[in-house]
């Protein structure tokens, strides 16, 4: 019972946190603050009430418009809102009640926050991304989480010197580079390489397929998604890749 009352609380937390993280989602591209002004209806502009900041169950009840224009409000509100809160409950169960829980779920939260303005805007804002690095050292062992950031980013910069010049253009990005410390720092090695390989498989198809297409799709929201799978996966990830490269 205790732990089913912990959970919820973890997954409550997760939610107010994703509802803050939708501001910060819109707020910073538009070179706002993300704590001034309170929330207000983006057609209308009126402030919302108390009752209209609900996570998830707000945008449920309104039926998904505004309490006061009734302009539609887009689901990723709420999807958004729901994700940070799945997040909380898989780090909760992969970490349990230790002190850098909250560290690794803002980190993961961040990543969140950089896919969703990259896939928007094709930007990385280093506010974020430095963000999500720094907290990615803080760990019980510091120096080697250092260590591996800064064996993961340099990687990747030379990675995307090598590619720049076989292809014949740039490479990937400065933000891909700050997310290879990133997770450098989280998974250490060999998974930061696992990572890298996954994020490369789930970026095969829509790569394909947007492959003439004047607009490319961002690499950020892959590595990402890659890390979160081998943060939370991390012994089956290594159990299928010695079964592939060793057999």
């Amino acid at each position: 019972m205790a732990e089913l009352t912990i959970a919820i609380f973890i997954f409550i937390f997760g939610i107010l946190i994703g509802s803050f993280l939708n501001v910060v989602i819109y707020r910073i591209p538009k070179g706002e603050s993300i704590v001034f002004p309170a929330s207000k209806c983006q057609s209308c502009e009126k402030p919302l009430k108390w009752y209209h900041n609900i996570p998830i169950f707000s945008w449920l009840f309104l039926r998904g418009k505004c309490g006061f224009c009734s302009e539609k409000i887009s689901i990723q509100y709420p999807i958004i809102e729901l994700t940070t809160g799945v997040i909380a409950l898989l780090v909760y169960n992969k970490l349990g009640l230790v002190w850098n829980l909250p560290i690794v779920f803002a980190v993961f939260t961040l990543l969140l926050a950089l896919t969703v303005i990259d896939l928007k805007e094709m930007v990385a804002y280093d506010s974020l991304n430095l963000l999500a690095l720094a907290l990615a050292v803080i760990s019980p062992t510091f120096l080697d989480s250092l260590h591996d950031a800064l064996i993961g980013a340099g990687g990747f910069i030379l990675l995307r010197y090598y590619v720049s010049y076989f292809i014949g253009k740039e490479a990937m990005g400065e933000g891909d580079v700050i997310i290879a410390g990133t997770m450098g720092a989280l998974l250490g090695f060999p998974l930061f390489l696992y990572a890298v390989f996954l994020s490369a498989i789930l970026a095969l198809v829509p790569s394909y397929l947007t492959q003439n297409a004047e607009k490319q799709i961002p690499y950020i929201p892959f590595l990402a998604l890659a890390t979160f799978i081998v943060y939370i996966f991390d012994s089956q990830v290594e159990t299928i890749m010695g079964f592939i490269l060793y057999g």
